[in-house]
């Protein structure tokens, strides 16, 4: 009897040999499903960053647009108010005897210096003797993402 007992037991090897073998499977690593999510995932990630890092570069390029506009308005005036005439281009500005800048700014939406000047007939005192430059502008035929606006407006 008892040697029938055993022969029965076989069967209850097998089963554990099927975990055991099922156990090793795991180990193994990944599954090509899991690697795929995983990717993909990533892949997402990375398009969001593309987006958000493009978005601040234009807002970068913008900010910079408007400082050096304000920068040149600022030196114009200057330059009108202590030589009591307009400068007539913007090489005045950077001239060595009188320095109102160091140089004249790249247009960070052409990347060049090639800025829109506007001449005008405003004198700023009573003694200002010629007229010449008013205002600048941006050369760029580019709208705004954010507001909308053309950037040779601002």
């Amino acid at each position: 009897m008892a040697e029938q007992l055993t022969n029965n037991f076989p069967r209850i090897r097998f089963q554990r040999r099927d975990l055991t073998s099922r156990r090793r499977f795991a180990d193994r690593g990944f599954t090509l499903i899991e690697l795929m999510i995983v990717v993909s995932i990533i892949m997402i990630l990375i398009g969001i960053a593309a987006g958000m890092y493009q978005r601040s570069v234009v807002r970068a390029k913008e900010a910079t647009l408007r400082s050096d506009l304000s920068v040149m308005r600022q030196a114009i005036d200057h330059y009108t108010l202590d030589k009591e005439a307009a400068p007539q281009s913007l090489e005045d500005l950077v001239n060595p005897q009188s320095q109102y800048l160091r140089e004249i700014p790249t247009d960070p939406m052409t990347s060049a210096k090639d800025w829109r000047v506007e001449f005008g007939d405003t004198v700023m005192s009573p003694d200002q003797s010629a007229t010449g430059i008013v205002d600048v502008h941006s050369n760029s035929d580019k709208v705004s993402t954010f507001d909308g606006t053309p950037y040779n407006t601002w």
